[in-house]
């Protein structure tokens, strides 16, 4: 009895399993204990593998949740790959590889289709990014920004258009073809935005169905979204090694930085309540935007934004309010980036499309837009005030996929907080460049 007495309460073998998992605790997946994760992980494994799985909002944020934690996770851990925007890279392509193969049955795939298209939660991420960070900015900043940004824009579009015609004509690749079916689907504001206006354009002008184009121009942007994501990646590595090169997140030298720190560093108490009422202005703006487009011709993105920031400016919402869409947008930013980029990944980029033309010179093109298109930027921004690399990244957001495409490389950039910047980059060069494709394309087809 002694023995049994013994082997019940034996103190070092106590010890030695508290200490275990206070070690297991300890390692985390994001700033989920590793033991909770894999017991949430697996209910929502289980669940998807008996089709029991939710065909609704919760279904898809599980599905998304489990997985861009995991593989955020991932790329923040694996050598040279976490400078170069591994969370954002895993993030899409580990999902699109997985549909690639085949490896979501039906259940999972419902779930996050209803969840991204249905419920668009792609557009109720930017548009509370896009309220939150202007809501949220110094006012300084955000006159001068959007005043100056378009230079580099301007500038940066045609030198990059002229650096991937040269490396296409080097490569084999016609004029004609370098420029409407390489570089203007990089450069045309993504997917939703860009493609498929173009793909219905394209084919009023020559005759093929729309779905023909769409697959000619969907790798290239792709691509290019790739090697923005890695050039945003190294320049957030450029600006911390090199501190004079970087704003940390600010874009403009506003010649008053005391005052920027200042209110940078301000303390906004967080109120639950506001950030109910942040919510609703972010929706509002959005749909404000819509509304307008109607009448106005413009896309709604950009008079969503131009809302905010007249908002801002004239200080037409209480500051409490303002306080409010600033933590909704921390608040969302900090926690639902990384689900965000698995759900895109399995519903808008499409591997095997990729697979399909993939060569080194289409590579090498691909890459020089992009490139020529940061590197502008970078060297335009002394002559503008800004700072190189924050210069840089939002240039180089007009390559890519769109809002999808922002969000990827300001994630990579550790930049989120110039999503508004950042939009008008994509949205009014995007917009530009679908129209002037439209208009030439038309000249050279008669």
């Amino acid at each position: 009895m002694e023995n049994v007495g013994q082997l019940k309460v034996n103190p070092q073998t106590e010890s030695k399993k508290a200490n275990f998992l206070t070690q297991l605790n300890e390692i985390k997946v994001g700033v989920i204990p590793l033991p909770l994760y894999a017991a949430l992980a697996t209910i929502v494994f289980l669940a998807a593998y008996f089709s029991k799985l939710p065909t609704d909002m919760i279904g898809g944020f599980a599905v998304i949740i489990v997985l861009g934690v995991l593989l955020g996770d991932i790329g923040l851990r694996v050598p040279i790959l976490k400078d170069i925007g591994g969370p954002a890279i895993l993030a899409i392509f580990v999902p699109s590889t997985m549909v690639f193969m085949n490896w979501f049955n039906p259940n999972s795939m419902e779930a996050v289709h209803v969840l991204m298209k249905e419920s668009n939660f792609l557009y109720f991420y930017i548009s509370v990014l896009v309220a939150g960070s202007i809501l949220g900015m110094n006012r300084t900043v955000l006159i001068k920004g959007f005043s100056r940004m378009f230079v580099p824009l301007v500038l940066g579009t045609l030198v990059s258009v002229g650096a991937g015609l040269l490396v296409g004509m080097a490569f084999g690749y016609s004029a004609y073809h370098t420029f409407f079916f390489i570089i203007v689907p990089i450069i045309g504001g993504g997917i939703g935005e860009g493609i498929l206006p173009l793909s219905i354009a394209y084919s009023a002008i020559l005759g093929e169905s729309s779905a023909t184009y769409v697959s000619m121009m969907i790798p290239a942007a792709i691509i290019g979204n790739v090697v923005a994501i890695i050039c945003a990646g190294l320049l957030k590595r450029l600006g911390e090694k090199r501190p004079h090169l970087s704003g940390n997140g600010v874009l403009v030298k506003s010649g008053a930085d005391n005052d920027l720190l200042n209110t940078k560093e301000e303390e906004k108490k967080i109120d639950f309540a506001q950030m109910g009422t942040g919510l609703l202005v972010a929706c509002s703006f959005f749909i404000f935007g819509a509304l307008m487009s109607k009448f106005v011709g413009i896309p709604g993105a950009i008079i969503m934004i131009i809302a905010a920031a007249v908002a801002k400016y004239a200080k037409l919402l209480p500051q409490k309010v303002e306080h409010g869409a600033f933590h909704l947008y921390k608040f969302v930013s900090t926690s639902l980036t990384w689900p965000l980029m698995v759900g895109l990944g399995m519903l808008y980029v499409p591997l095997n499309d990729v697979v399909k033309v993939i060569s080194p010179g289409y590579i090498l093109v691909c890459a020089s837009v992009v490139i020529a298109m940061v590197g502008t930027g970078f060297f335009i921004a002394r002559f503008m005030n800004m700072y190189p690399v924050e210069s840089a990244i939002v240039t180089g957001c007009h390559s890519g996929l769109g809002g999808t495409g922002d969000v990827a490389i300001l994630s990579a950039s550790n930049r989120m907080g110039m999503m508004p910047f950042a939009q008008i980059s994509t949205r009014l060069g995007g917009a530009a460049t679908v129209i002037l494709a439209t208009l030439l394309l038309n000249f050279f087809a008669k």
